[in-house]
């Protein structure tokens, strides 16, 4: 048979590349949605909400280290992200104005734990998943809480404090102030209770306080209200639930005159209270792996959004429901302790830690 004319040629050639053109981008297309499939969520949005900016974990941590996971993730979420700066009333509108602005899951540190279940509610019948983060929300169901062994970062506390004082030979010569978190976080109430496990009927508690916002100011005021009535000398430890109460009892004790500090503990490893525990003005600190925390959150955050169900390791009663929950580990960190732990990590880098007042310190512990 003679072959077809230039012209059906060149019409036969060009129908057989396209047709290798249309299969090109077919198994392009699949392999582009493959690719994507573990990194995208749709154009989902993601709100993040965190408590305050007075504790320097949440802007130094928290944020960064949820929102570069999320993005590692989810290359296509969005995110949204407010800080209430210790406001209940401000949260409220700000969780309000993500579900308006079509957030798809909610992760929620909230101001006062016990409040906000009305405001889950309304994101539940918006069919919005909500993760509760470090806080415990009570008095409604929920999807997930992420958040660490409360009770047990409390007994750390507690049992630090106590074989501070009993290396002291101080145990029953005098008495010592708890400084407690706020009252509307329903974390500060675990931590006193693992506290109180260990130290009741073994210490004299001379003064307790919850101290609202976990202030140090406030933590100041009260820790000299504790001076003055009991005495400077009657004072031989100071149970502080967090490190920025402690800094603020500390700089009640040094305007108090005190020749050597008693110890004192902490907990979310700031970077001033490590290089307090190098210097010795404070014992001790609770590590928290913010990172582990934040990640986690994070993965759950997008799981939801893809409608992806994770099966969580625990589960807590909340007064209302048992919460799907993921508890991590804490640390208790005294100086020989913060190379292998803080530094091994990355939380910290020496560099970070050891200036120029803390450097003969770091040097004791082998930290450069």
């Amino acid at each position: 048979m003679p072959p077809p004319p230039s012209g059906e040629r060149c019409t036969v050639r060009l129908v057989k590349l396209a047709a290798v053109a249309v299969a090109a981008l077919v198994v392009l297309g699949a392999c582009g949605s493959g690719d994507d499939s573990s990194s995208s969520g749709g154009g989902k949005t993601i709100a993040l909400f965190l408590p305050e900016s007075k504790t320097t974990r949440y802007e130094a941590f928290d944020r960064p280290l949820f929102e570069a996971k999320v993005k590692a993730l989810c290359a296509d979420c969005k995110l949204l992200y407010f800080n209430a700066d210790q406001d209940a009333a401000k949260q409220q509108q700000q969780v309000e104005a993500a579900l308006t602005q079509g957030a798809n899951a909610l992760v929620l540190d909230a101001v006062d734990a016990g409040a906000v279940a009305p405001l889950v509610n309304r994101a539940k019948k918006a069919d919005v998943p909500v993760i509760a983060y470090d806080r415990l929300i009570s008095g409604i169901a929920y999807d997930y809480y992420v958040s660490f062994n409360n009770v047990r970062v409390g007994e750390m506390q507690g049992q630090a404090l106590l074989d501070a004082l009993t290396k002291a030979g101080t145990t029953t010569k005098g008495q010592i102030v708890m400084i407690n978190g706020s009252p509307t976080d329903p974390s500060s109430a675990d931590y006193k209770k693992g506290a109180h496990n260990v130290l009741d009927g073994k210490v004299k508690i001379g003064r307790e306080f919850d101290t609202p916002d976990w202030s140090p100011d406030k933590a100041q005021q009260e820790m000299e209200q504790a001076i003055t009535a009991l005495g400077r000398t009657s004072v031989v430890g100071v149970l502080s639930a967090n490190d920025g109460m402690a800094s603020g009892a500390i700089a009640a004790m040094k305007r108090a005159g005190y020749p050597t500090l008693p110890p004192i503990t902490g907990q979310d490893a700031e970077l001033a209270a490590v290089q307090r525990i190098l210097t010795g003005e404070q014992y001790m600190t609770i590590y928290l792996d913010i990172r582990s925390e934040a990640e986690k959150a994070a993965e759950l955050a997008v799981a939801v959004v893809r409608d992806q169900k994770t099966d969580a390791p625990a589960k807590v009663d909340n007064g209302t429901a048992q919460i799907p929950s993921f508890l991590l580990d804490p640390i208790p960190v005294t100086a020989d302790k913060i190379k292998d732990t803080i530094v091994k990590d990355g939380f910290y880098t020496a560099a970070d830690l050891c200036t120029a007042p803390v450097k003969a310190a770091c040097a004791r512990e082998g930290i450069q």
